[in-house]
């Protein structure tokens, strides 16, 4: 609620009334105690620890609207559930897709979210999606609350991470440094079956593929005596920012802080944080976290009501959403 009504206090509307709860069976219950006959319905979900939950009072929500004949539906979720499967691994499924097209049928007719895991999965989508960016913001951050942050390294956690990290740096003026290589073991595909059987009949064998080698994790570039800043999209259980921390502080690196745009923080997260050598941990407010807040005295909130307000104001008035996302190329 947090959230909504910072949003509705920008656009200088009143929230819909509305009436959400659970039977006694677990099945989620709506009641909209408005009219909203031939108007256009802005419904903001944000995701809690119960992620199914939510993600079943949206749906419920928007077809509860589109059943009662609203002209458009448009869901604001600035953190997109499920937006880590989005790929195949092993013989598992692209959940993401299914959460798309589940959505779709619901009744969306359009979708606003923030820095999407993948922008591909927009491609999931057979609705418009507008993927708005956190980066302004956090970068803000950086500019007035850290001190000598020209002296900064922006590091990126894992290669998959690099390019958001060289967006920042770039637009600091200030160095990246990456952290290279692997020592999980276990995501290989794993499909063994039917068993290897040689042919006799003729035809060539497959070549099997070479396999690929762990390199020791290592940090590649110069963080010595300087401010070291984590960046990433989520952070989750916090074990990969605790690792990269502490790798860093090996190398002597400065205060260590950690910068995401979704704060899941589950399970002992917040306490991991609190006993690592992170000194801040810097977040949005896409998805609530108070009560992670009240664990973790190093947890500063960034608001971005400000850009999800813009983006509903622009779409209900039928304006350009390109200002939006100015300076931002096709690759961040």
């Amino acid at each position: 609620m947090e959230l909504a009504n910072r949003i509705a206090e920008r656009l200088g509307v009143e929230l819909g009334k509305t009436e959400v709860y659970q039977d006694s069976n677990g099945e989620t219950r709506i009641q909209i105690q408005e009219s909203v006959r031939g108007k256009d319905v802005y419904i903001i979900q944000t995701i809690s620890p119960d992620v199914n939950r939510c993600l079943m009072e949206l749906c419920v929500m928007a077809y509860g609207c589109v059943t009662a004949c609203a002209r458009s539906v448009c869901g604001v979720l600035p953190y997109l559930p499920y937006s880590k499967q989005c790929k195949m691994r092993k013989r598992g499924s692209i959940v993401c897709k299914l959460i798309a097209s589940l959505m779709c049928r619901a009744g969306l007719t359009h979708l606003i979210t923030v820095d999407l895991h993948q922008k591909e999965i927009q491609g999931f989508f057979n609705i418009p999606v507008d993927n708005l960016r956190a980066s302004p913001f956090l970068l803000q951050y950086i500019q007035e609350e850290i001190p000598d942050y020209h002296n900064a390294v922006i590091v990126a956690k894992s290669p998959s991470s690099a390019k958001r990290a060289q967006s920042l740096a770039e637009r600091l003026r200030v160095s990246i440094a990456v952290i290279h290589g692997d020592a999980e073991t276990d995501l290989l595909d794993g499909r063994h079956s039917p068993p290897t059987v040689r042919t006799t009949g003729g035809l060539p064998e497959l070549p099997f593929c070479i396999p690929k080698e762990k390199h020791p994790i290592t940090v590649v570039g110069d963080v010595a005596g300087r401010i070291a800043i984590i960046v990433d999209d989520i952070i989750d259980d916090a074990v990969g920012f605790v690792a990269a921390a502490e790798m860093l502080r090996e190398r002597g690196a400065g205060p260590i802080i950690a910068m995401a745009t979704h704060a899941i923080l589950s399970a002992d997260a917040p306490r991991i944080l609190q006993e690592s050598a992170i000194s801040q941990v810097v977040v949005t407010n896409t998805i609530p976290h108070s009560s992670q807040k009240l664990q973790c005295c190093k947890i500063k909130t960034v608001d971005v009501s400000l850009i999800l307000s813009e983006a509903v104001r622009r779409i209900h008035c039928g304006e350009s959403m390109s200002c939006l996302f100015h300076n931002i190329g096709a690759d961040d």
